[in-house]
């Protein structure tokens, strides 16, 4: 019996009945992008436009985590550790290039051995196909918006299915849960696409922010001046004057959804006009989704469901909407970061709840578990956080996560970075490696260390390493972050020349 076998057997046995009774439901709903300062409930600056009211349903009648974040915020990175309740450098998905290896132990296969009906319905993007799950129904890569494609479990090939993309997997997803077996519980995972970019909306909400001005953050503005030399010129902007500004996009007929007429416009007014086309773009596409939840939402109450069915709606990662004059994620920044977590389950969760505990996507797949009645695998590396949801947590429940990115300079050009955030403070080493496999320079990039008191300064514009005050800090969450690191195993085996250069800029 090979090593993820043995552990199937192990974790997918049920509990003794007496632990496992009353097993609930589960309906996981994940976005692709959904950033949690894009929700009224999390106080946003959008919360008068923001499309969400079926959405935040969820945590009106259940709870809002309000400390939950990715690991590593890029779609198949995150979507690996959600399955397997791993790191990237343990699940070996680093990166938008690598493969998921499927024969690997996941919260699929493991919710099936514990009793459940599975089924993965949406934006799977992982590369390989999905394995483990009773029916499957997914996307190809990215998936198209309008009259998308999808690959069924058994079939020959992709189904072009009309229609926009959010309301077709939301069919599907009902479709399944009307002929599903009724004598097992289930475990379904609603994935939409939206609302990643390219921002390609329903025609019915066309004239949804007619007339409305989206109030812009206060960062969109920032001198970075006091960034380190690692970040200050990186990243994807919406203003036009860097080299990977979102204007370029906007101006031309390659924006999906038509372009904005720049004469007579100085650099400002581009990007007013360019950050206001973005998030009406991208908020317009949230209110597919939010239709399509609260019909779901509806289905579960008329059919008697909701009391015995965990809810949960959540994000792969945040995403920058215009802060620090980004868009996309990749960055440990807050509004990449941060994961909205809204939690809904009668039995347990207090109807207008929050939590504040630090939980984090490889928590995912042991919560799961741990409603099912199963015990996780011991490699798994998240931490149930179900006691967390009753208002418990554990008295030795983590003060600190880490965070790696790897992708070095790709696509938006953010320097590969990693770091640790507690509830007060966040300390970020850009280490900047610029190597490639074979050992060459591939992107020289200048390394950099950035400190955030996130208690006096949340929406981090102020970067605080040099300062004289903060040197207890920074000598104690470096030596915080080095055990993290050793801790959960990431060794740089992927890297081992770094080794040698994060001791050279250590101090």
């Amino acid at each position: 019996m090979g090593a993820g076998a043995a552990a199937l057997a192990i974790a997918g046995r049920p509990r003794p009945a007496s632990a496992a009774a009353k097993r609930p439901n589960i309906l996981y709903f994940m976005a692709d992008d959904h950033a949690s300062n894009a929700f009224k409930c999390y106080g946003s600056r959008l919360a008068e436009v923001a499309p969400t009211d079926q959405i935040e349903r969820i945590a009106a009648e259940g709870m809002r985590l309000d400390n939950c974040h990715c690991t590593n915020s890029i779609c198949t990175p995150s979507r690996a550790s959600v399955l397997t309740g791993k790191y990237s450098h343990k699940n070996g998905v680093y990166t938008l290039a690598d493969t998921f290896d499927g024969a690997q132990p996941h919260v699929g296969k493991l919710m099936g051995a514990a009793g459940y009906q599975t089924a993965m319905i949406g934006k799977w993007h992982l590369k390989s196909e999905p394995t483990g799950f009773d029916y499957w129904n997914v996307l190809p890569g990215q998936g198209r918006y309008f009259n998308s494609e999808l690959k069924e479990k058994g079939g020959a090939g992709l189904v072009e299915h009309q229609g926009h993309s959010s309301d077709i997997i939301g069919g599907l997803a009902l479709d399944w849960l009307e002929g599903r077996d009724r004598e097992k519980p289930f475990f379904l995972m609603c994935h939409f696409k939206a609302p990643h970019g390219l921002w390609e909306y329903p025609a019915r909400h066309e004239h949804l922010f007619d007339g409305v001005h989206i109030p812009m953050p206060a960062s969109l503005w920032e001198n970075k001046a006091h960034r380190s030399e690692a970040t200050r010129e990186r990243g994807s902007t919406i203003s036009p004057s860097h080299p990977r500004t979102m204007w370029g996009r906007q101006s031309n007929d390659s924006w999906p959804t038509g372009k904005i007429d720049t004469a007579g416009m100085n650099d400002v007014e581009k990007t007013k006009a360019a950050y206001q086309k973005y998030l009406k773009d991208y908020l317009r596409c949230v209110a597919a989704i939010n239709d399509n939840v609260g019909n779901i939402l509806d289905y579960l109450d008329a059919n008697n469901l909701a009391g015995d069915t965990v809810v949960i709606y959540t994000s792969d990662q945040g995403q920058l909407l215009g802060e620090h004059d980004y868009y996309d994620k990749r960055w440990i920044y807050e509004e990449s970061l941060r994961m909205p977590f809204l939690v809904r389950y009668p039995r347990e969760i207090k109807p207008g709840s929050t939590n504040d505990d630090i939980t984090l996507n490889v928590d995912f797949a042991p919560t799961f578990l741990d409603f099912a009645g199963a015990d996780a695998p011991p490699d798994m590396q998240g931490l149930s956080f179900r006691a967390n949801l009753r208002g418990k947590t554990p008295k030795n429940w983590r003060k600190e996560m880490y965070y790696r990115y790897w992708m070095h300079l790709a696509h938006h050009d953010n320097p590969a970075h990693y770091g640790i955030r507690t509830k007060e403070h966040k300390l970020i080493f850009f280490y900047a490696l610029p190597l490639d496999a074979a050992g060459a320079v591939k992107k020289p990039s200048t390394p950099g260390w950035e400190l955030y008191d996130l208690k006096n300064d949340p929406k981090e514009m102020n970067n605080v390493y040099r300062h004289p005050a903060y040197a207890p800090v920074v000598k104690r969450l470096k030596a915080k972050l080095l055990e993290l690191k050793a801790t959960l195993g990431d060794q740089d085996e992927k890297y081992p020349e770094l080794m040698a250069r994060r001791e050279a800029h250590w101090d």
